[in-house]
């Protein structure tokens, strides 16, 4: 498995999940996320996205390790960037700094497979046409022509990422540690809003 730091600055960030292989644009603004990602530009250009809580303002104990690219100055002093997702990692503990931003102990070994190859043999033809469906009814528009050209991994998790769900069903999906459980968790999240619409068009008649 490949080494990464068992220490890294966290952006948390709420109704944002971020998956392994997606890109996520991020225009920084304060401070403390500017000196975030100036110092991991200084460095390695890693640094971690977590979910936080919308109850108790806390960190979901699972988040994604994103490489900075990208990267742009703007008159204004914003900074302009592009992370591209590696693999999840776990929060440990907390490591009290004297940064404006926030740093965590991670681990990364229950999410190994992110670096892996998959190597079991994944159906995702019934996912896709599920997904077809609740993107339409959903309001939703994604250039399918273009979206089948990427690879399969990329592919689920792009979906996990940009689906009209709460924020509690992408973490769900962002901890499932197979490929497979994450399509059979996101078919199902799906086939339960498919059915709520069916319900309420059949109250509506």
């Amino acid at each position: 498995m490949k080494s990464f730091p068992n220490q890294i600055p966290i952006f948390p960030l709420s109704g944002v999940i971020y998956f392994p292989e997606t890109s996520l644009p991020l225009n920084i603004f304060e401070q403390r996320y500017l000196d975030l990602v100036n110092d991991s530009i200084r460095k390695d250009k890693l640094m971690g996205m977590i979910q936080s809580k919308r109850k108790d303002k806390g960190l979901y104990k699972v988040g994604c390790l994103g490489k900075i690219s990208n990267f742009q100055k703007s008159k204004d002093g914003r900074i302009l960037i592009n992370l591209t997702g590696i693999t999840r990692f776990q929060v440990l503990e907390e490591v009290k700094n004297s940064k404006l931003y926030r740093e965590f102990k991670v681990g990364y070994e229950k999410f190994s497979l992110d670096l892996e190859p998959i190597l079991e043999e994944i159906n995702t033809e019934s996912l896709m046409k599920k997904a077809k469906i609740f993107f339409k009814k959903s309001g939703l528009l994604l250039n399918w022509g273009e979206f089948n050209k990427i690879k399969k991994v990329q592919k689920i998790n792009t979906l996990a990422m940009i689906a009209p769900i709460t924020n509690e069903e992408k973490q769900k999906l962002l901890e499932s540690v197979s490929l497979k459980e994450k399509v059979k968790t996101l078919e199902d999240i799906m086939n339960f809003y498919l059915h709520e619409v069916n319900s309420n068009n059949q109250t509506i008649q």
